[in-house]
Order: C-alpha cells, then structure tokens, then sequence
C-alpha cells in the first residue's frame, strides 16, 4: 500500500479587515455576522462584575458621602484621625497658651486693675460706696446725658446724610464716582482729631470764616463760635462717622438688582417711592449695623472732644480725664470708667447681633 500523506493541521485564518458593509436597504435582509467575525470583533463595551449581593455601588473617594470622610471609613482606609486626649491635641492646646498669656497680661490685667480700684475706695468704706458716691454727684448725671445725647444725635445725622450720599454715589451716574468710593476708604483710616483740626482752620475763632467776615465787614470779630458748643462738636462727629455708615450702604447697594428698579420706574413709581419701597427694605439692614457701630465710637469719643476745646462739653470719657489727670481721684475715675466699659461692650454685643442679622 501506498502511504497516504499526512493531512495537516488547520491553522487559524486571518480574517481580513472589511469596511463596514453599508446598511441593508429596505426590503433586503440583514446578514447575520458569522461565527469566526463574531469571535474576531472587539466587544463594544467592557462588561463590569456584578456588585455583590447586599452592597451597593461601589462610592467614588471625591464623593461628599464616601465612607472615607468619615471616621470609620477613615480607619478602613488607612487614615488615622486625632483622638480627644492624644498627644496631637494636647501639643495643640498647649500651642494656645502663649496667646491667651498675653492677651491676659496685656489687655485682662489693667482692665481687673481698674475694677479693683474701683471697688477699693482710700477712705476704707464698703465697697461699693464709691459707685453710690459718684451715681450721686451731679458731674457724673451731667457727663452720662451729654454723653448719650451727642451719641444719638450724630448717629442720626450719619444714617440721614449717609444714605443720602450712598445713594447718588451709587444711583446717579457722575464722573469720579468710582473715586468717591474708593476715598471713602481711605478717608476710614484718618484720625479724628484731624477732622476737628480742619474744622478749627475754617470755623475756628481764627479761621477763614471769621478772617473772610472781619476782612468784608470791618468787624473786630467775627461769628462763628459754635465749634465750642455742644453742636460744634455733634458736627464733627458727623463728618468724621458718616463714612462708617456709607460704607456699608455702599456695599449693600452693590448687591441690589437693578432691574427691580427698572421695573418700578416703567410702572411708573417716581423717585421718591422707589427709594421708600425699593431701596430702603434692601439698606435696613446695613442701615442697623453702621449704625450701631456709629453709636459704640461716639459713646467712647475723646479726641473730637478735646480738639474743638468745648469746656462745658463734658462727656464719660472727658469726666474720666477731670477725675483722673486734673484732680487725681483715681477711685472715681475708675467707676466711670467700669460704667463706659459695661455701656460700650453692651452696645457692641448689639453691634454683633445687627450684623450677623445683615449678614456682616
């Protein structure tokens, strides 16, 4: 017999790369693709396991509710948050130590010197005979009305002259504008004696004022005499804080949709009713908060005070420059100075609440 040859092995065809056929028209039958195409072509998306059974979806660590952002997602994941008590924590009180040391020393201490001295009084009386001796003087009554009545007087006139100039350095267009603005910030930082100086140079008894009067009329003197008085010096606590108020009003203005005053005027509302209904609910609130700062630094106010050289213009902090400097009752001094301090932190913590309320 003959020897038959061995039948080879098959190998495995390349298939050739075709283009894609072109869609069947219509009436004619789609062929389906073969086996070995099948086989041949890549999967069109990659087949992703199962979740087992009972857990959810896997969560991504960027995700806000990964376990990982907790604590026990935290330990899993190999992160080690500080305990209560570890060593971290206790490093990181004591790194707290200093600041408060010196914030006691520096601002605590002098404040608990001066309400010791005030309820230590030299002539060895009860302690709380020096408030009763100097709540009974009239000085004290006097200073606490001037005091009060010039505060509220110039945080009114800040709030009205206030608005009134936020409001045409927002809403009335005007080269320069952007520059006001921008000075009121600066002007922030100036010093109030430096606004009653400027006040002496036009209205003092020797300022321009009086030399324009005397030089026009002949006169041996001439009339401005008011910086002296009480109501010299409630405008210049007017000039000076008005700025405080603005820039709050500034800032609130900013924020005011203008279409709602767009709005209310094609409705026909006139200027003065969109300020009434329109601007004025939107300002209250920095209106409240500019405010109640104004009223804090007029109730604490000397320089102003002292510059314009007003003698029967006595205020808390002037009485307690008499009692201490000029007649040397420090026991005196120092209960007023405990009755500004309690006044002031009491209208500051009403600062704080009007400006979180206003947002601030």
């Amino acid at each position: 017999m003959r020897d038959t040859p061995r039948r080879a092995a098959p190998t495995a065809r390349t298939v050739p790369a075709q283009a894609a056929p072109a869609s069947p028209g219509a009436g004619e039958p789609s062929a389906a693709p073969s086996g070995e195409a099948r086989r041949a072509a890549p999967d069109p998306a990659p087949r992703t396991p199962p979740a087992p059974a009972g857990r959810g979806p896997r969560a991504r660590p960027d995700d806000a509710a990964s376990p990982r952002h907790t604590a026990a997602g935290a330990a899993r994941g190999g992160l080690r948050l500080p305990r209560r008590g570890s060593p971290r924590t206790k490093s990181g009180g004591l790194w707290a130590v200093p600041p408060v040391a010196l914030l006691a020393l520096v601002f605590l201490y002098p404040l608990a010197l001066v309400v010791q001295q005030s309820l230590s009084p030299g002539n060895g009386g009860g302690a709380f005979d020096a408030y009763a001796s100097v709540f009974a003087s009239q000085s004290f009554r006097e200073a606490l009305g001037t005091t009060v009545w010039l505060a509220v007087g110039a945080t009114a006139g800040c709030l009205v002259l206030g608005f009134a100039l936020a409001l045409v350095i927002a809403f009335v267009p005007f080269p320069g504008a952007r520059a006001v603005a921008k000075f009121i910030d600066v002007f922030l930082s100036f010093p109030s004696f430096l606004i009653t100086l400027a006040l002496l140079f036009i209205y003092g008894t020797v300022g321009m004022a009086n030399g324009v009067w005397t030089d026009v009329t002949g006169a041996a003197e001439g009339p401005f005499r008011f910086l002296a008085t009480p109501w010299g010096v409630l405008l210049a606590e007017i000039t000076y804080f008005t700025p405080f108020v603005m820039r709050p009003l500034l800032a609130a203005f900013s924020q005011l949709d203008t279409a709602q005053l767009e709005v209310a005027s094609g409705l026909g509302a006139g200027p003065a009713r969109i300020v009434r209904q329109v601007i004025l609910p939107e300002a209250r609130p920095a209106l409240a908060a500019g405010g109640s700062l104004v009223l804090v630094m007029c109730l604490n106010e000397f320089g102003i005070v002292l510059f314009t050289g007003a003698k029967d213009v006595t205020t808390l902090p002037m009485l307690i420059y008499g009692k201490a400097i000029l007649e040397s009752d420090y026991t005196a001094a120092c209960v007023v100075a405990v009755v500004n301090i309690v006044i002031s932190v009491g209208l500051f913590g009403l600062y704080r609440v009007v400006g979180k309320r206003a947002g601030a």
